[in-house]
């Protein structure tokens, strides 16, 4: 039975899966998936993603180039998340960080605080 058929898509048949780092498991995002991303991802070995601002499936980086090759793919107890671990290329920030969760609460000074810096600049064009 396909991988799709097993899961549990919500009312807008979408799917959450985090995105990890295969060799630190790194969080590196949390994105959406639908049927087509998930089977686009499984059939290429590229994490795709279902981009709900633009309503469509897309690979990820295929703008800047920043892809990620699935390693593994771990769906959760009630089959209604994913996990998936990658090889990163470059990084998986948009705002040019590795991981999209680069800013840590602070609970001294209320806010969220950028932890390192940027590892590519999200203004140059790739």
């Amino acid at each position: 039975m396909p991988l799709a058929d097993q899961l549990r898509f919500d009312d807008k048949g979408l799917i959450p899966a985090i995105i990890f780092d295969a060799a630190d498991h790194q969080p590196l995002t949390l994105c959406y998936m639908n049927r087509a991303a998930l089977e686009e991802t499984l059939a290429t070995g590229l994490v795709h993603v279902f981009r709900r601002s633009k309503g469509r499936v897309m690979l990820k980086g295929e703008t800047s180039g920043h892809t990620q090759r699935v390693v593994d793919v771990f769906a959760d107890c009630e089959g209604n998340s994913l996990a998936i671990a990658v090889e990163q290329k470059v990084a998986a920030c948009h705002a040019g960080y590795y991981t999209c969760y680069y800013r840590r609460y602070n609970q001294a000074t209320d806010a969220l605080e950028a932890q390192g810096k940027p590892v590519f600049d999200p203004g140059k064009v790739y």
